[in-house]
């Protein structure tokens, strides 16, 4: 008889009475056979605990050092960030096409253990059926999040479900080998799982929201339906549908209802019966308040699923990496600069268009600037999550003001004229010309900003958390009680149209504690907005736009596509003596293209990653995807 083993943690770092982030902390260390585990409540659990450490840091097969990229992580790559139009690298990068395989996520090897896991705890008695269940659930649920980053860049893959299938060389394969699944099949059996599975877990909130829970699978639940309503819809709108002959990519158009009712059911359900809500903690800040509701962990009523990390034993360098260079801790800073693309999507507060965003009016230094007081002011007018999301000029972190300066405005003759020097450079005067956080006019430069905004979110205000030697604790939410709402809203639109009062509460109590004005009708493209500034960083913003079909129409290349190209600000101080404008501060809009030459260019081909020759070469049942 074969034996089956496992990789668990050490049984001496193993101290189930802790917190639920101790318990996933652990890295696997050892390996033992199946009948071992199965003897040992506290070895099932490190099973269990493996699992979720593989969601993040998954190796591919036959690798020992190669990792699947799981979508924008502050733990994981951070130039996962750069490759949409929320973000650049502080160096030349002459990418000019999108890369459909980068979030690719191809492991059965996760699936086999997984249900080699459920079989050995269904058959063990050394835990009771009420203590099963939960676990139970949350290995399921796993199993389900897999799938779903799988479908949501390949399309339908073969599903197993429960089967664990044996194999020693020399055996018949051929058994073994199944079909790909349609792509509504594998988005139902994703909705199903977590229906059924919701009532095996706990209601209750777990530390650090690390620990799946019942919350966890209503919202899995949701997502997956929206985007299968979503792609039924919006694929069929195409002047040329993206699907095979199987439906192994393409859903029917007639799905598409029956999808966003279930994703607008279970949204509610959180909604309404969850024990998480919209945190408004500062009213009088509400940049400080959305920053913390997304980024702070203690008394945090928002978050429902994160990945966590906690210092000793696991943290990441996303703060080391990003933290402006006057801010620096270590080497490495300023790795990533935001732009202007993102920062003019959040909204005027005191607008008449409310819901969609606007551009900065800044005159133009050429011919009549517009002046302001203070570095800050242009962008203390709009949507205060900018300020929980970005840092701009005259900004705070850590009760410290990030400046950022490109140059000074002189005046010669009646003319404006720009300075511009170094970073961290000064006139004669002692006026500081080029801040040493930039931004610059260099395609080779390090460690300073090009843009002229850096990112808040995700950003460690914990002393220390900006060195390589300790590290970051921040989380990465994969699921906030925001999102329930932005999902009942896009769903109840979907069914009933933009004046439906389920619609405009839902994305109404997102905007109210936002700071911005509650809208009175709902629009697609407000919609497209509302979850492009709350999101912003969280892995949203590609496959919204994917599920939409938006990309290749929005990122379509070309120089005279605006939203295709990346575009900072540039804040200049004015140093003028004699002039009523001395001191004050102007901005000029500055093209990206000196260090991104290429515009976004995403097409048709891009909406699916490719299926690998060697799974198509093990698995002769597989189809290829359209364009492959």
């Amino acid at each position: 008889m074969k034996r089956k083993y496992f990789y668990i943690v050490g049984l001496a770092c193993i101290l189930l009475g802790n917190g639920c982030s101790d318990f996933l902390e652990q890295k696997p260390d050892t390996i033992l056979p199946n009948d071992e585990v199965y003897s040992d409540p506290n070895l099932i659990k490190s099973v269990l605990a493996n699992f979720y450490e593989r969601l993040s840091r998954g190796l591919k097969p036959n690798t020992t050092d190669q990792y699947y990229q799981w979508g924008q992580r502050a733990g994981g790559e951070q130039y996962d960030y750069t490759t949409i139009d929320e973000a650049i690298k502080y160096d030349f990068d002459q990418v000019n096409t999108f890369d459909r395989n980068r979030w690719r996520v191809y492991d059965y090897e996760l699936v086999r253990n997984i249900n080699q896991f459920l079989q050995g705890l269904n058959q063990t008695t050394v835990l009771s059926d009420t203590e099963k269940a939960p676990l139970l659930g949350e290995a399921r649920l796993i199993r389900a999040w897999y799938y779903f980053n799988m479908c949501r860049s390949l399309g339908g893959m073969p599903l197993v479900g429960d089967e664990v299938f044996d194999f020693t060389p020399g055996d018949d394969v051929t058994a073994l080998q199944r079909p790909r699944a349609t792509e509504a099949a594998t988005y139902d059996y994703i909705i199903s799982e977590c229906h059924a599975i919701a009532s095996l877990m706990t209601s209750e909130k777990t530390t650090n929201s690390a620990r799946a829970n019942k919350w966890t699978a209503k919202m899995l639940e949701a997502r997956a339906a929206l985007y299968a309503g979503s792609l039924a819809k919006y694929n069929s709108q195409m002047p040329a549908p993206i699907q095979t002959t199987g439906r192994e990519v393409g859903i029917e158009r007639s799905k598409a209802e029956s999808y966003y009712q279930q994703a607008l059911d279970a949204a509610t359900e959180v909604i309404e019966q969850g024990p998480y809500a919209l945190q408004d903690k500062r009213p009088d800040d509400k940049a400080r308040n959305f920053y913390e509701a997304v980024c702070m962990k203690d008394a945090n009523t928002e978050v429902i699923w994160a990945r966590d990390y906690i210092f000793p034993g696991q943290t990441h360098g996303f703060t080391t990496g990003n933290l402006p260079a006057s801010m620096a801790q270590d080497a490495n800073t300023s790795y990533l600069s935001v732009l202007l693309n993102l920062a003019e999507e959040f909204e005027l507060i005191n607008t008449t268009t409310p819901g969609v965003g606007s551009k900065f009016d800044v005159g133009s230094l050429s011919g009549t600037p517009k002046f302001f007081n203070t570095a800050s002011e242009l962008f203390e007018q709009r949507d205060p999550r900018l300020g929980g999301t970005i840092l701009y000029p005259g900004s705070v972190f850590a009760n410290t003001e990030v400046v950022y300066q490109a140059g000074q405005l002189n005046q010669q003759d009646g003319q404006w004229i720009k300075r511009e020097g170094a970073a961290n450079s000064s006139d004669a005067q002692g006026n500081l010309i080029t801040s040493a956080n930039g931004p610059v006019f260099s395609s080779s430069l390090r460690l300073v900003n090009k843009t002229g905004f850096g990112i808040r979110k995700f950003l460690d205000e914990t002393p220390g958390a900006g060195t390589i030697g300790r590290g970051s604790e921040m989380w990465e939410p994969r699921f906030r009680i925001a999102e329930a709402h932005l999902i009942a809203a896009e769903a109840a639109f979907e069914l009933n149209g933009g004046s439906n009062a389920v619609s405009l509460a839902n994305i109404n109590a997102v905007r109210t504690r936002a700071g911005v004005q509650p809208l009175t009708i709902l629009t697609f493209e407000n919609i497209v907005h509302e979850n492009r500034v709350e999101f912003a960083f969280e892995d949203h913003r590609y496959w919204d736009m994917l599920r939409w079909r938006l990309a290749d129409k929005t990122w379509s290349g070309g120089s005279s596509n605006e939203k295709a190209g990346r575009r900072g600000l540039w804040p200049y101080r004015v140093v003028a003596p004699g002039s009523p404008e001395n001191g004050k501060w102007a901005f000029e809009v500055k093209n990206m293209n000196f260090i991104y030459p290429n515009p976004l260019n995403f097409e048709v081909r891009h909406y699916y990653s490719e299926l690998d020759n060697s799974w198509l070469n093990n698995n002769p049942k597989l189809v290829k995807n359209p364009y492959q």
